[in-house]
């Protein structure tokens, strides 16, 4: 800014001279250098401390023991884009969560935090969009693992049933999600898991058989560039927004102030 600019040069210009000055500036003292150590070694030591008690200590799991959706009335429906609603008609209101099956950090929030929003779902406190996204492909041992899953999701949508949605995301995300670069999961393995969470035979030929990879492949690059436009191209997962606001999920009373 030129006016600032300006001000920084004229204060710049206006201080005195001590040139053939008898005045002599007094030096730091020792003590005082070694107390400006000390608080940038205790800063320093705090910031590394954080670091460290987030990468070891992952949340807390909130709402132990109550399990993914359970309640009939729950719903689960897709948008042409691909996004995937999971809720009861009459929500309160509905948040945007935007993952990819493969993200470690996705996996932490969806342990951490999965059952309590599962409540907050059955009560119809809280209904999702999902939003899944797989910029991590290329990451997974198949090359294509996030869009195959992606895929999945959508066959296990089309069942309407949010309980069997529900349990199948909760499997993907929290009991078995593959690490990067590890073994993943086939279309069989993720058709029988879909069977394992209570989809229909129908389900899992549909993702045996891939039949929702190209819409998968669609829904990924609309959510990617939906979430680019929210973040101005520094997408990251998971992010979760409550309309447009960004919702900070490691905050851990974020589930409980979204919905009481």
């Amino acid at each position: 800014m030129p006016g600032r600019r300006a001000d920084i040069g004229s204060r710049q210009s206006g201080r005195v001279s001590t040139a053939g000055s008898s005045h002599k500036p007094r030096p730091v003292s020792s003590n005082t250098t070694y107390a400006l150590g000390a608080v940038a070694l205790v800063v320093i030591g705090l910031i590394v401390f954080a670091v460290y008690k987030w990468s070891a200590e992952p949340p807390s799991v909130r709402n132990d023991g109550y399990g993914a959706v359970r309640e009939a009335a729950v719903q689960v429906t897709t948008t042409p884009e691909g996004v995937i609603r999971l809720g009861r008609p009459d929500a309160a209101k509905t948040i945007d969560i935007f993952e990819d099956p493969l993200c470690p950090a996705c996996g932490v929030m969806e342990t951490s935090y999965g059952q309590e929003l599962a409540q907050k779902i059955d009560e119809g406190k809280l209904a999702v969009n999902y939003h899944l996204v797989a910029f991590l492909d290329d990451q997974s041992k198949s090359k294509d693992y996030s869009t195959r899953a992606i895929a999945a999701n959508l066959c296990v949508a089309q069942t309407g049933s949010g309980p069997t949605y529900g349990k199948f995301h909760k499997a993907l995300f929290v009991d078995r999600q593959p690490e990067e670069g590890a073994e993943d999961l086939s279309n069989p393995a993720l058709a029988a898991l879909a069977t394992e969470s209570g989809a229909p035979e129908s389900v899992a030929a549909c993702i045996t058989h891939a039949t929702q990879r190209d819409a998968a492949a669609a829904a990924a690059k609309s959510a990617l560039a939906d979430l680019d436009a929210r973040t101005g191209n520094k997408s990251a997962t998971p992010t979760i927004y409550d309309g447009t606001t960004t919702v900070d999920w490691r905050d851990e009373n974020w589930v409980t102030t979204l919905a009481p």
